[in-house]
């Protein structure tokens, strides 16, 4: 039976203790020992900050990227070999202010990848500045009268951008998240996980406490119809973004499904030799 240790490697997380990127990592191991992936088919991509470090605490295949570029690197490994599995993972800033443009885009191309987001609502590699996730009226160091903005809300913008796969985890709940995990690797197409993963140390306000209180466990409702976009709009709105569990599930056109049949072929199968054409280039030129 395979187990989290095959996922893991020497390196000691060098995270505060009690941050919530443990449980995501962990949670991300386990999910890799229940589908049984091999080691050398598992790609992690991750970006820049706290949460930038966990491709580094994986025993697979990894690469950390540039702030907000993860998703960039992400699908250009999945294109050229769609044999792997990939997984981006970055925190709030990472995919929601430098790269919001680059996660809009990946939604709506629909390329089969899983992004985990690790969203602790501030900047904690910088000590405490204000994210595009942070809640109004939110004091931190570089809001010491309280942020102003209204925040981004990341599971509308990624309904609004096409994500055939939305949902929520928190790092307290751990078992919920290594099932959210699995599923999203198992959607074909792009899936998305926003994870509450407290930041214990800048964020004195989203504590696990906090989030226990307010959050809302989608899994025991019901009414909940995940396959319809109207309804995951609403029951969004109607929580506050506030929810754990799978808020949209819908298959999509996958972005290799859309190819034309020439170009279906990954780079990995082609010959990339162009010494011939290349000479004839020249001979063109001469």
């Amino acid at each position: 039976m395979t187990t989290v240790k095959k996922y893991q490697n020497d390196v000691t997380p060098t995270w505060c203790p009690g941050c919530g990127d443990f449980s995501v990592l962990r949670s991300l191991q386990a999910a890799a020992a229940r589908l049984n992936l091999d080691n050398h088919n598992l790609m992690t991509v991750s970006g820049i900050g706290c949460s930038g470090r966990i491709s580094g605490y994986l025993k697979t295949y990894g690469f950390h990227s540039i702030h907000g570029r993860a998703l960039p690197i992400a699908q250009g490994i999945k294109l050229t070999n769609p044999e792997l599995t990939v997984i981006a993972m970055g925190g709030d800033g990472d995919g929601f202010a430098i790269g919001t443009n680059h996660t809009i885009h990946a939604m709506k191309r629909n390329i089969d990848i899983t992004y985990i987001v690790m969203n602790n609502q501030i900047y904690g590699l910088t000590k405490g500045h204000t994210s595009p996730l942070s809640e109004k009226n939110f004091v931190t160091k570089s809001t010491p009268y309280g942020h102003i903005e209204d925040p981004l809300r990341p599971g509308l913008l990624a309904l609004a951008s096409g994500s055939g796969f939305v949902a929520q985890g928190f790092s307290a709940y751990q078992e919920q998240l290594i099932d959210i995990i699995i599923k999203a690797i198992n959607h074909k197409g792009f899936s998305f996980i926003n994870v509450f993963s407290p930041c214990v140390t800048f964020n004195k306000v989203n504590t696990y406490q906090w989030f226990r209180e307010h959050l809302v466990n989608l899994d025991e409702d019901s009414d909940h119809d995940k396959t319809s976009f109207q309804n995951a709009m609403n029951k969004y709105i109607e929580t506050g973004g506030l929810f754990t569990g799978i808020l949209y599930e819908n298959k999509q056109m996958e972005y290799h499904e859309r190819l034309s049949k020439k170009h279906k072929t990954p780079i990995i199968y082609q010959n990339l030799d162009i010494s011939e054409s290349f000479d004839k280039l020249i001979e063109d030129f001469i």
